[in-house]
C-alpha cells in the first residue's frame, strides 16, 4: 500500500468539527447517551428515566436521572456512604454494598412517588430472576433503563449488583442475567445460589475464612476494620439481611446540613469587602495620585 501523507492545510482546518467538550474529556459516550435519552415522539413530554450507576475508589453512586434541554435532572440518588446508617459500615464498594445501594435508591424513589406500598419488589431475595409485573389497577411500575457510562460490562461486575438491588427493590428495569456472576453460557442459566451469596456477602465470608486458615497475617491486614469492629465472618449474612430490612423500613435521606448561626453569619460578613460609594472611589483615586506624587518628588 502506497504512503499517503496527511495534509493538514487551510481547507482541512476550515472543515474541522470540534467534538463535544465531555467527549474531548473522555467522560461521556454520546453514541450510548443519544439512545438512552431519545424518547418516542408520541410520548410528548414524558421523561425517559435512566438508572445511573457510577463507582469511585470509596463510594458507589446510584441515581435516577432524566434529560431536559437545559440539562439532566436528578429525581433521586443514593450513595454507599449512607449504608452505615443501616448497619453496613465496612466494604462500602463491594458487590453486596452495590446491591444495598441499588435497593436503597429503588425504595427511596418509589416512596417519593407514592408507589412503595404497591410495588414492594422482592422482600426476601434468593438470587432468582425477578421482574416487576404491572398491576391491573392503579399506576404501572416505575420504569428506567440502565446507564453504565464508560464502564465495561464484564461478567460479575458490581454494576449488576446495583441493578439487581434496584430490580428487587421494585423498579422495572429491562435486564438479562447473562452478565451476572456464575452465568452458564451452555445452559443459558444463572447460578441463583451464587448470586444469593453475593447479595448477602457470603463470598466475603468465605474469603475471610480462607485467609484465617491460610495466612493469618494477611487476614489481619486486609480485614483490620472488621476485626476492630468485632465482626466475625459468620455474622455477615445476618448483618446484610438486617440492613435490607432497615432500608425498606426507612429509605429517606437524612440531611446532615446545619444552617449557620447568627455568630457565624457575622464572621462571614467580616471577610466581605465593603462596597464603596462613587464619592469614596473618587477620593481614593486622588489619595493614590497624591501618594504617587510625594514618592516621586
Amino acid at each position: 500500500m502506497p504512503f499517503h501523507k496527511v495534509v493538514k492545510n487551510k481547507p482541512y482546518f476550515s472543515r474541522f468539527q470540534t467534538k463535544y467538550r465531555r467527549r474531548r474529556e473522555g467522560k461521556t459516550d454520546y453514541y450510548a447517551r443519544k439512545r438512552l435519552i431519545a424518547q418516542a415522539k408520541d410520548k410528548y413530554n414524558s421523561p425517559k428515566y435512566r438508572f445511573v450507576v457510577r463507582f469511585t475508589n470509596k463510594d458507589i453512586v446510584c441515581q435516577i436521572i432524566y434529560a431536559k434541554i437545559q440539562g439532566d435532572v436528578v429525581l433521586a440518588a443514593a450513595y454507599s456512604h449512607e449504608l452505615p446508617k443501616y448497619g453496613i459500615e465496612h466494604g462500602l464498594t463491594n458487590w453486596s454494598a452495590a446491591y444495598a445501594t441499588g435497593l436503597l435508591l429503588a425504595r427511596r424513589v418509589l416512596k417519593k412517588l407514592g408507589l412503595d406500598e404497591k410495588y414492594e419488589g422482592q422482600p426476601e431475595p434468593e438470587g432468582e430472576y425477578f421482574e416487576v409485573e404491572a398491576d391491573g389497577e392503579g399506576p404501572r411500575p416505575f420504569r428506567a433503563f440502565l446507564d453504565v457510562g464508560l464502564r465495561r460490562t464484564t461478567t460479575g461486575s458490581r454494576i449488576f449488583g446495583a441493578l439487581k438491588g434496584a430490580v428487587d427493590g421494585g423498579l422495572a428495569i429491562p435486564y438479562s442475567e447473562a452478565r451476572f456472576p456464575g452465568f452458564d453460557r451452555d445452559e443459558k442459566k444463572a447460578d441463583a445460589e451464587l448470586i444469593r451469596n453475593y447479595i448477602y456477602g457470603i463470598h466475603v465470608q468465605e474469603y475471610m475464612e480462607y485467609l484465617m486458615e491460610e495466612d493469618d497475617e494477611a487476614y489481619k491486614r486486609q480485614f483490620a476494620s472488621y476485626i476492630e469492629a468485632g465482626i466475625e465472618p459468620d455474622a455477615l449474612e445476618d448483618l446484610y439481611k438486617e440492613a435490607h430490612e432497615k432500608i425498606r423500613e426507612n429509605p429517606d435521606h437524612e440531611s446532615t446540613y446545619t444552617p449557620p448561626t447568627a455568630e457565624e453569619k457575622e464572621e462571614f460578613k467580616a471577610f466581605k469587602a465593603k462596597r464603596l460609594t462613587y464619592a469614596e472611589r473618587k477620593d481614593r483615586i486622588q489619595q493614590k495620585i497624591a501618594a504617587f506624587e510625594r514618592d516621586n518628588q
